[in-house]
């Protein structure tokens, strides 16, 4: 019997790569003949270059550059594939909410320059295609920092370059583009796991600015800034991207891209599917395994356990979850092509010891998936 584990994350507790590892050792004790490959998920958010990185060897190309705020420098990387001419960019290597202290995030200022900056390199090299992963931001500043670092100008009413961060969107007058935009901007994918729009009550700045660090007042004056840059992006650029689904992740970044690189939007665990060759790796396979920390609606919708199970339809595959919780219904499980789902907190302890048991409750999961389903 061949069991492909490709599990995602369990935020707190475990690494993909350790939840891969500690299902498999489950599986592996009960049936030590059944073929079982490992495949660790992201959905497109922090962490996807490793566990990129991990099943695609690339070259990782290293480059100091701006940090999450103005006046900081980082050590960024990305992948790049000189063969395929593709490369690998995530936002929050050098622009993610990971980088700074509690005390130090704030959004009015934080900037996407970084990743504007690994983006130019990659461009240099001659990229044909560039995978742009935008989880985890520290960011609400709508690309613009990025688009900076691509040489376009964002001008004040005096014709003078705004400054980076949310904030300064609310003086932008005017967009001008670099001096040679030409046919040599790649194809750019935004990896992208949520629907939101860059404005509104479920906005980039309503929705995720409180998390960077944004009081009620920042939440407000970055909502009326968003506004600014959608309305000179309608004028200048002649492109309506307010209401978009999916503009509104990484504090807009997305929404920047869509405008200054003529980025298209994709689930990120479709591209990360595609990135890693788990197609091929499902291929024959009777089972795939996959998880998270806790399953629930939100994990059938655009998040890892969703592309799983999509993968498996179109290749005969059957699929279980193994998560630390389970809040769907049987009925819910079998919408999503759910066929087994188990919770390794099967006695539902709290929370802080669910978490310090959370290897060997997800091993003791994978023993029971393997009595239950293997012959």
């Amino acid at each position: 019997m061949k069991i492909v584990i490709c599990m995602d994350s369990w935020k707190g507790s475990l690494t993909a790569l350790q939840a891969c590892q500690a299902v498999r050792e489950g599986i592996l004790s009960v049936a030590a003949d059944a073929e079982v490959p490992m495949c660790p998920m992201a959905d497109g958010g922090e962490g996807t270059l490793e566990i990129v990185g991990a099943q695609r060897p690339g070259t990782r190309i290293v480059k100091e550059v701006t940090g999450p705020l103005p006046d900081m420098r980082v050590r960024g990387e990305y992948l790049w594939w000189p063969e395929e001419k593709e490369a690998l960019v995530e936002m929050a290597v050098c622009a993610g909410l990971t980088l700074l202290s509690e005390k130090a995030r704030d959004p009015l200022r934080t900037t996407t320059r970084g990743v504007g900056e690994l983006v130019a390199d990659a461009m240099r090299r001659g990229t044909e295609k560039i995978s742009l992963a935008v989880g985890g931001s520290a960011t609400v500043d709508g690309g613009s920092g990025m688009a900076m670092a691509l040489g376009w100008r964002l001008l004040d009413e005096d014709g003078n370059p705004i400054p980076d961060g949310g904030a300064g969107l609310a003086r932008l007058r005017h967009l001008q583009p670099p001096p040679e935009l030409n046919a040599n901007v790649p194809k750019v994918e935004v990896l992208c796991d949520v629907t939101n729009p860059l404005l509104g009550p479920r906005g980039a700045a309503a929705v995720f600015a409180p998390q960077k660090g944004a009081d009620p007042k920042a939440v407000r004056e970055l909502e009326a800034a968003l506004s600014v840059f959608e309305r000179v992006l309608r004028e200048d650029l002649k492109k309506n991207l307010g209401d978009i689904p999916g503009t509104g992740a990484a504090g807009g970044l997305s929404a920047g891209a869509m405008a200054f690189l003529d980025a298209v939007l994709v689930e990120g665990i479709d591209a990360v599917i595609q990135l890693t060759g788990l197609a091929a790796k499902a291929e024959g396979a009777d089972w795939l395994i996959t998880g998270e920390g806790r399953l629930d609606d939100q994990s059938v919708d655009g998040k890892v356990v969703s592309g799983i199970s999509r993968l498996a339809r179109s290749s005969g595959s059957k699929v279980a979850v193994i998560a630390g919780s389970c809040a769907l219904s049987d009925a819910s499980l079998s919408r999503a092509g759910i066929h087994r789902a188990y919770a390794a907190n099967v006695n539902r302890r709290p929370l802080k010891e669910a978490l310090e048991h959370a290897y060997d409750w997800a091993r003791a999961a994978g023993q029971k998936f393997a009595r239950e389903n293997i012959p």
